[in-house]
């Protein structure tokens, strides 16, 4: 294994260390319970936060920010943060407003949150959760009850936290996520497997001319393992079961993401992105916003997910309200 590591047990902490050491005008650290906040928090505004495994980055704690997460706290690699953790992320942040816990949906984030929010409302913090479900490739994995939360997350933390900058109210802002959610679909592949630090091995083998067609991001299976295909082919494959999903039809608006899942090159992200707006041109659909790059990774998986998002003017305001974190790529 050669990775750019000390002692794997203090990766996590080392890392958001390097995070706060990068941003420090922006965000604080609470180390003890690796969480990252805002450094100012407006207390008459909904405050947004969630927390996951670690090894998805630039999500969750990369994404903390004006107009994006108040605060996230990051679990071991692929592992959900400790309930205390979730907890203190609550507390840390709340405000007269109330609290936005965004969850993706896995079991473990979910049982974990869970309980921080019941203990954050038996101290009188009024709290809410939304769970995060976009992926189409299955409807249950290892990880999950129901179909995964992946790169469509990005656009669930946007939307939301434009319209809590923007003064709307705990309700309101659920409902953003819920439309968000409704109108979000994602689909990846993998071409490699990945090797988290404690671990020290593959997580999944996979053939040198195999692909893993609606691989999870943790490296749960998809709907098929098959032959390495071309760019083209496989960026349809990804096209038709996103579009297909929902569906979305000729004279949608939409926001296309294609997702690199932390080891494809950013050449090789347009190759696909190529591909795939013209099969929205054929399909009729207009791209109003699009975006290339890393967003919700798998550590250095080599592969992809395509993300689309039907966009109606709230939500085109909203993705194009400005937003700083430490990845400055929201």
């Amino acid at each position: 294994m050669k990775k750019f590591v000390n002692d794997p047990a203090n990766f996590v902490p080392e890392f958001m260390a390097g995070v706060i050491a990068a941003n420090g005008d922006l965000l604080e650290a609470v180390p003890e319970f690796q969480l990252i906040k805002r450094k100012n928090v407006d207390a008459s505004k909904v405050a947004i936060v969630q927390g996951s495994g670690s090894g998805h980055e630039p999500a969750h704690v990369m994404a903390v920010g004006p107009g994006m997460l108040t605060a996230a706290c990051q679990g071991p690699v692929f592992a959900a943060p400790p309930v205390d953790a979730c907890y203190e992320t609550i507390k840390s942040v709340a405000t007269d407003a109330g609290v936005l816990v965004l969850v993706n949906n896995y079991q473990g984030d979910r049982m974990a949150w869970d309980m921080a929010s019941e203990m954050a409302e038996a101290e009188g913090i009024k709290v809410k959760q939304f769970h995060i479900n976009d992926d189409v490739a299955v409807q249950d994995s290892l990880y999950t009850v129901g179909r995964r939360g992946v790169a469509g997350n990005f656009f669930v933390m946007k939307a939301c936290g434009a319209a809590a900058e923007a003064g709307a109210s705990l309700d309101e802002v659920v409902a953003v996520a819920e439309k968000v959610n409704n109108s979000v679909r994602t689909m990846g592949v993998a071409l490699t497997s990945c090797i988290p630090p404690a671990k020290g091995d593959v997580i999944f083998d996979i053939g040198d001319d195999e692909m893993e067609i609606g691989v999870g991001i943790h490296g749960e299976p998809g709907r098929e393992r098959a032959k390495l295909q071309s760019a083209d082919e496989i960026a349809k494959i990804l096209f038709d079961a996103v579009a297909d999903d929902l569906p979305f039809n000729s004279g949608d608006r939409v926001a296309l993401m294609i997702n690199g899942l932390g080891g494809t090159p950013p050449a090789e992200l347009y190759v696909l992105y190529n591909k795939a707006a013209q099969l929205c041109a054929d399909r009729g659909l207009t791209i109003a916003r699009n975006y290339v790059g890393e967003y919700c990774t798998a550590i250095e998986m080599a592969g992809a997910s395509l993300t689309l998002l039907k966009l109606d003017d709230e939500l085109e305001k909203q993705l194009a309200a400005p937003a700083e974190t430490a990845c400055r790529i929201f």
